[in-house]
């Protein structure tokens, strides 16, 4: 049991918490009010290494990746990565505000990127300036990435191989500042059903859509056996399908698109087997690399969260922990309801309050 003095220090140092605040929500201004759309981020992290630097801490930058360690990285010890995203979806056509203006408004934050990812990415910085000069059990790595919003390869894939070894992340996205401890993979298969072409009129040929609908239906149809505790269902759709040249000609292919939703039940290499044994197309992965993630109810940093209460729960969104082959929760201020919405905004004191929340978590393990 840990005494009041153990206690008292493990609470956060609130005027370096303010100092920190300021500071940061002042960049997420600045990096607002700069064009950030996916593989044009040269800008936004240039700020962010300009920033870094002039609090005299050495950067690292692999194309729009900007990353640091601590003062007192030392390589016995294990090592939690603090990762975001600093570039932004294109802003849709239902804004009244301009989205590259930092806009605040009762205690609001307007501006592309407030939400999604712009408040947890200053806040898990505040969080590595808080314990960059701290002797800690534990090393850090802070790393702001790029091309997160389109799954880019040049993005925090990019850089892992540089980290070395990372015992756990912390992965920050909109999440009410809740854990989210499982969140699901993606899989995207375009599938090809072959006929024979010939004309309607005579009733020729082989129409390929006849024989897309049977494995259309049973992508419709089919449970996958296995059901994730956090996540559920695997969740299978057909998105897309194109066929025919014109309305006389019985067509000779038909081409379709499934969206898969995977949980931590599977690999999507299993997955992908499953669909091979059940349908008669063919089927083609645009990639296998965004896989599910899952982090421990029992891992110390969930546990650290649950006593500050917290509550856990499954994502059903996938983010850059999809690359991550290590344990990861993804936990941030803001909502993610409010990602890609018009107007996006964060509360300030969401902020302010999930910086609060991440120092309290990682002092309870440090």
């Amino acid at each position: 049991m840990k005494t009041n003095t153990q206690e008292q220090d493990l609470l956060p140092d609130k005027a370096r918490l303010h100092q920190l605040s300021e500071e940061v929500i002042g960049l997420l201004k600045q990096l607002i009010a700069t064009p950030s759309l996916s593989k044009e981020e040269d800008a936004t992290a240039d700020l962010i290494q300009h920033f870094l630097e002039a609090r005299g801490i050495k950067t690292m930058r692999k194309l729009n990746n900007v990353w640091v360690v601590n003062k007192h990285f030392k390589k016995n010890l294990p090592t939690i990565l603090l990762n975001s995203h600093h570039d932004t979806v294109k802003p849709n056509s239902g804004y009244t505000l301009n989205p590259f203006e930092a806009i605040e408004k009762d205690g609001k934050l307007f501006g592309l990127g407030s939400n999604d990812a712009g408040g947890p990415l200053v806040g898990l910085l505040a969080a590595f300036l808080y314990f960059y000069e701290l002797p800690t059990a534990h090393n850090f790595i802070f790393a702001a990435t790029a091309e997160e919003e389109i799954s880019g390869k040049n993005g925090v894939e990019a850089i892992l191989p540089e980290l070395g070894k990372i015992d756990f992340a912390i992965v920050g996205e909109p999440t009410l500042m809740q854990l989210a401890i499982a969140e699901k993979g993606l899989l995207v298969v375009d599938c090809v059903a072959h006929g024979r072409s010939g004309h309607a009129a005579r009733e020729e040929g082989e129409n390929a859509i006849y024989k897309a609908l049977k494995d259309i239906h049973w992508f419709q149809s089919f449970q996958l056996p296995k059901v994730s505790e956090t996540l559920g269902p695997v969740k299978m759709n057909v998105t897309i399908i194109h066929a025919g040249t014109q309305h006389n000609v019985v067509p000779d292919i038909c081409e379709f698109t499934v969206d898969i939703r995977i949980t931590d039940a599977y690999k999507n290499e299993e997955v992908l087997e499953i669909i091979r044994q059940h349908v008669s197309c063919e089927v083609k992965p645009r990639s296998v690399r965004l896989t599910p993630s899952s982090i421990s109810k029992d891992h110390p940093i969930v546990k650290a969260g649950l006593s500050v209460g917290r509550t856990t729960y499954g994502s059903p969104t996938t983010s850059d922990q999809a690359l991550m082959d290590f344990p990861s929760l993804k936990l941030g201020p803001g909502d993610s309801a409010r990602s890609h919405t018009a107007d996006e905004f964060i509360f300030i004191n969401e902020i302010k309050e999930g910086i609060e929340l991440y120092v309290k978590m990682l002092l309870k393990i440090n």
